[in-house]
């Protein structure tokens, strides 16, 4: 069952390192739902060695949650410049619902049995050779580009991590790296000055929350897409929300007579909105979404991370056992969420 009953907030304090710029961060909303079960072992063969096996989600083929299993699979051992950690919070992502779907086969294929995730948190628990980064027992705050950290352990570059600091909850670190980047990289991307005003689609999901915020400390003007039920939030951002839907763009510039940029979070038909109807130059549009606009209309769909130590809040929208991950993509689905989900294994 999800958890959303407790509130959480803390700080990534200076010097964590992560994304070169996200400093600090609170995380609000749902608290850490109980864990699944733990490491299993089982017998290796004749010769009675044991072998290491954990739980970890998978899929053998393209298609809705109903592909998603959680099996017991071999625990994997980590090579040089490499750490075993084990997975304390593993953040869900809408691009990888998309790969899943098969959506983006010709762009990121799968190859089965395929594993899920990207985004984690968690406690290292073996080191592979020639690390000496970190250590056995630290906590960390990492991502991987293998599809496999929604599971009980994971293996995990060492340059692709950095310390969790203890006033961060487990939920929160393991929500960050996926949506701080692509944030940053879109606010970056389109270049943002003092005195700019820029449009963002889903302004309160996962990317959408905490682009809106790194963009007000731009200096820019924001006016977020959502819905009602998110204005209260987003106006305690300094964010000016306006519905989606049917005539937005007529109440875009009821708020504004003049946008200069524009991050598209949710896809659609924003791109178009932003360039036709809105007037925005192409340079100054950013997606993480539509992919096909970069050589259609000469858009963006890219940037670098890095910015500043700005204090920033990720909304926890909720948690689930690793068990129930069908569960949670389904609410990802179905949208209309503030922040991030995050599968707790």
């Amino acid at each position: 069952m999800r958890d959303n009953s407790k509130k959480r907030a803390a700080r990534l304090g200076a010097g964590s390192g992560i994304g070169s710029g996200l400093m600090q961060v609170r995380a609000v909303g749902a608290g850490i739902t109980g864990g699944g079960t733990g490491l299993g072992v089982t017998v290796g063969g004749s010769d009675g060695l044991w072998e290491a096996k954990m739980k970890a989600v998978r899929f053998d083929e393209y298609g809705g949650v109903d592909v998603l299993m959680v099996a017991d699979v071999p625990q994997p051992e980590p090579g040089a410049g490499q750490v075993l950690v084990k997975v304390r919070a593993a953040a869900i992502n809408p691009g990888e619902a998309k790969i899943r779907d098969g959506l983006l086969h010709e762009r990121w294929p799968a190859t089965f049995p395929s594993g899920e995730g990207s985004d984690l948190a968690g406690v290292v628990e073996r080191l592979g050779e020639g690390v000496t980064a970190v250590a056995v027992g630290d906590e960390v705050i990492g991502w991987v580009d293998t599809r496999s950290s929604h599971a009980e352990y994971v293996v995990v570059d060492v340059s692709n991590l950095t310390p969790r600091p203890a006033s961060v909850p487990w939920e929160a670190a393991g929500g960050l790296p996926i949506a701080g980047f692509t944030a940053w990289a879109a606010v970056e991307a389109v270049a943002l000055r003092p005195g700019d005003t820029v449009v963002v689609s889903g302004a309160a999901g996962g990317v959408g929350s905490i682009a809106v915020q790194l963009a007000r400390r731009a200096g820019a003007t924001v006016i977020g897409l959502a819905s009602e039920s998110n204005r209260a939030w987003l106006e305690a951002h300094g964010v000016i929300q306006v519905a989606y839907g049917d005539g937005v763009a007529a109440r875009i510039h009821e708020v504004a007579s003049k946008i200069d940029a524009f991050i598209d979070t949710y896809g659609g038909g924003y791109v178009e909105l932003a360039l036709d109807e809105l007037g925005v130059d192409p340079s100054r549009v950013d997606t993480i979404v539509r992919f096909d606009g970069v050589a259609k209309y000469g858009i963006k769909a890219e940037g670098s991370a890095a910015g500043s130590s700005a204090e920033l809040e990720v909304p926890i929208a909720a948690t689930y056992p690793l068990s129930q991950v069908g569960e949670a993509y389904e609410e990802l689905a179905a949208g209309h969420t503030r922040g991030k989900i995050v599968l707790i294994p």
